[in-house]
């Protein structure tokens, strides 16, 4: 058949070859379009055959995708070694040792392959952490692993499962754990395979348990990500015993709840929220009635809630008016504006940040507290809701404020020329050859070692109106000046 996909012309490129072997893929992915559509009327078992055998002939093109995907992410990063340790050269040969910039090629050039990975995929940094060093590991550490997965014997989630768990041990003890999890991976699914690889790591790693345990303690954390209508995921990595104690003992809280009453008597109302809790409803409800007000609330309403946060409330939605824009809450987004209401007038601690219902101009930010961040930090952090990096979503109150241009270069303290960047990203700016500009209405164009250009926009746009701009009888604060940040 004749391919739609053109492969490149001999020349064009130093990596024909390596393109080629991706276009064949597709190719044949094509070609695998029709077999499943040809597969003629018979027998239902014979049918069921063939879709099951093109299917099959799918994972095996998607492992051999995988596996080429793998070589270019490593290659990416050798290529960036390659270039930061130019660029360290060059530095130190403009400047005297002593006040030459010290850092480590190989993390700058990890950081820069990670950034651009994110950037070029549209994944976050994480994933692309996580695809450069399974490469590294399987690339230079795993060959066994890697034939299988161009064969297609395993898929990309069998070979990441045995990646991670050899990433953890020495690499002269990675070549005999890969060949006994191997023939796992090849006859079982990754959840199984996890199980097996978690105990034979264990068997072979040259550390004791406890050793590595106190190593594994400085990783505990707690995790919230947000999903659909208004809820968010909140989990955290605690060591095993007291993560199975607190379920434990949260499942035991919820069952004491379980009084014969359903949410209708307990004065919900009528709809969803009128069913009666389940278990898992329970149990959740006490652990964050526990997290917030430190005790249980055996209604469900959770009236003790103390949190902290920024929640953003248009003008008409606060006076009890439908039909606007949506209240936000910081580092989620849209909520419902009954709850916002709510929030809004029980919690002193919360920051009340109202907008113009049309134009997004900010009307006033509350004072409601003794201790409130500066003006222009407060606006700069409604601007951004995160890190300005592209795809990167930690939360702007633990990030860094970053002077865009410089603040020893001619940089203002200005809110065209602030913005908000976590530690990790601020340390890209100023240790790699990435360079950033800002744009008007706050968006970010960032230049990556590559020559591509990123951009970044604002969470919120947020107009810097000068006096006298709005209409009579409205409103809006514009960016203050503040003194540079400590």
């Amino acid at each position: 058949m004749t391919s739609p996909i053109e492969t490149p012309a001999p020349g064009q490129s130093p990596h024909d070859s390596d393109l080629r072997r991706v276009f064949d893929e597709l190719i044949a992915a094509a070609e695998l379009d029709e077999l499943t559509a040809g597969i003629s009327a018979g027998l239902a078992s014979s049918r069921t055959d063939a879709l099951l055998g093109a299917l099959v002939e799918c994972e095996v093109r998607a492992s051999r995708i995988a596996a080429r995907r793998i070589e270019l992410a490593h290659e990416l990063r050798v290529e960036q070694e390659r270039i930061e340790r130019g660029r360290a050269e060059r530095e130190q040969t403009g400047s005297s040792a002593s006040s030459a910039t010290q850092w480590d090629p190989r993390i700058s050039a990890r950081r820069s392959a990670s950034a651009e990975l994110a950037c070029a995929l549209r994944i976050t940094s994480r994933t692309a952490d996580s695809l450069l060093a399974r490469a590294a590991t399987l690339i230079t550490t795993l060959p066994v692993t890697m034939e299988a997965l161009r064969d297609g014997r395993v898929a990309f989630a069998h070979a990441a499962v045995i990646a991670d768990a050899a990433d953890s041990l020495p690499e002269g003890s990675r070549a005999e754990f890969e060949r006994a999890i191997l023939p796992s991976a090849e006859a079982q699914n990754p959840s199984r395979l996890t199980s097996r690889a978690r105990v034979l790591r264990e068997r072979m790693h040259p550390e004791s348990i406890a050793a590595r345990r106190a190593e594994a303690m400085a990783t505990r954390d707690v995790f919230v990500d947000p999903v659909a209508d208004g809820m968010a995921w909140l989990s955290a990595l605690l060591p095993a015993e007291k993560a199975h104690g607190a379920y434990r003992r949260l499942t035991r809280i919820a069952e004491s709840l379980e009084d014969g009453h359903d949410a209708r008597e307990a004065g919900l109302g009528t709809g969803a929220n009128s069913a009666r809790r389940t278990l898992g409803n329970r149990r959740a409800d006490a652990l964050a009635d526990l997290l917030i007000a430190g005790e249980v609330d055996a209604s469900g309403l959770g009236l003790g809630m103390r949190a902290e946060v920024h929640v953003t409330v248009p003008v008409l939605t606060l006076l009890g008016q439908s039909g606007g824009a949506p209240a936000t809450l910081e580092g989620y987004g849209p909520i419902d504006d009954d709850i916002a209401r709510r929030l809004a007038a029980t919690a002193p601690s919360f920051t009340r940040i109202l907008t113009h219902p049309e134009t997004g101009v900010v009307l006033s930010v509350g004072r409601d507290r003794y201790r409130v961040p500066a003006d222009l930090q407060t606006w700069l952090r409604v601007r951004d809701g995160t890190c300005r990096f592209p795809g990167c979503a930690r939360s702007a109150a633990r990030c860094d404020l970053d002077h865009t241009r410089d603040w020893q270069h001619g940089g203002g303290t200005s809110h065209d020329n602030l913005a908000h960047l976590c530690r990790h990203h601020h340390r890209l700016k100023h240790q790699t050859g990435w360079t950033v500009a800002q744009e008007p209405g706050g968006v970010l164009r960032w230049r990556a070692p590559s020559g591509r250009s990123y951009s970044s926009e604002p969470e919120t746009v947020l107009d810097a109106v000068p006096p006298g701009a709005v209409p009579a009888g409205e409103v809006a604060l514009a960016p203050p000046g503040c003194a540079p940040p400590g």
